[in-house]
């Protein structure tokens, strides 16, 4: 059985992000070690788990991407998380719709092999409406 990770960066004072969602801070003062890190976690995990935010955004971005972070990004199958997608044509895609917890139980049950990597935190549970 896979387990779930919960990847959110937050500050030390936790701030997550302004209202308009953006998160640029983030990077700003990442050390090497730090994106080391983040790297590793990214290339570890058996699937993405995304709410349709973030996987709107990030299959905007990452199929023509370059860096560290591309090859994990593109590669590692992403499950994204929404009861209003239709369609994900970025490879290795799938659209899980209904209840959250029934579908991340039977991710768990099914996938070997890596772990369940969730990453968007808040955004993934409002993907859901």
């Amino acid at each position: 059985m896979a387990s779930l990770v919960l990847k959110m960066s937050i500050s030390l004072d936790g701030y997550v992000a302004p209202p308009d969602g953006s998160g640029g801070w983030k990077l700003a003062g990442r050390s090497d070690d730090a994106r080391d890190w983040v790297v590793e976690t990214v290339s570890n995990a058996g699937a993405h788990l995304v709410g349709a935010a973030t996987y709107t955004e990030w299959a905007a971005y990452w199929p023509s991407a370059s860096g560290p972070f591309a090859e994990p990004m593109n590669e590692i199958p992403k499950v994204v998380f929404s009861n209003s997608l239709r369609s994900a044509d970025w490879g290795e895609t799938t659209i899980a719709a209904g209840d959250l917890a029934d579908a991340v139980t039977r991710l768990k049950q099914e996938r070997s092999g890596g772990y369940l990597l969730a990453q968007g935190g808040a955004r993934l549970a409002r993907s859901l409406v």
